[in-house]
């Protein structure tokens, strides 16, 4: 398979934002070092601040899957317990 480029949406509960926004920016500071990632940007809409979109490329879907089961993400996913609303992740190929 071809480069994988994810996408994955974080709505953090409103009284939480600061909180998601900074583990965020750990998770992404740390993610950028994991052998196959390509990409990993954080953004933040500016309309629904509560929102958070992340835009990744990785290597291969084997390596997004290492990601996923990795420290980085389980952190994350710790730090933030209680304090995230919804999560959803989309796995996108490449056309043109």
């Amino acid at each position: 398979m071809s480069k994988l480029t994810i996408t994955g949406n974080i709505v953090a509960k409103p009284d939480h934002v600061d909180r998601v926004r900074e583990e965020l920016q750990r998770l992404v500071l740390r993610t950028r070092r994991e052998d196959g990632c390509l990409q990993y940007d954080l953004h933040q809409d500016n309309n629904a601040p509560t929102h958070f979109f992340l835009y990744e490329n990785w290597a291969s879907r084997e390596q997004w899957r290492s990601h996923m089961a990795a420290s980085p993400v389980s952190d994350f996913v710790t730090a933030t317990q209680g304090a995230v609303e919804k999560t959803w992740v989309s796995e996108l190929t490449h056309l043109l």
